[in-house]
């Protein structure tokens, strides 16, 4: 049976702080053109939503309902601007 070595002096904390590194602008890529697209259109999908149906129990009701609006209107805002920052705040 053969013995196979591993290239190198045995680095291995090296190797995959190296592949890391290599890997890390592509999984940015990835993230910034998929993930983040993906949650901005679902929230804003249901801030929209939420919008429409606060309106009709204003209508009905004569009341607004506007905590839901507020955390869903954050969270669009959170999630448009975080490519701006999260690879800073991640040290990316």
């Amino acid at each position: 049976m053969p013995t196979v070595f591993a290239a190198g002096a045995g680095d291995v904390a090296g190797d995959i702080e190296g592949t890391w590194k290599d890997a890390s602008s592509q999984i940015k890529t990835a993230v910034n053109k998929v993930v983040f697209p993906a949650i901005d259109l679902i929230a804003a999908v249901l801030f929209f939503a939420k919008l429409g149906l606060a309106y009709f129990d204003y209508r009905k009701h004569g009341q607004f309902e506007w905590e839901v609006l507020a955390i869903l209107f954050a969270c669009l805002v959170f999630t448009l601007t975080a490519p701006l920052y999260i690879w800073t705040i991640l040290g990316l």
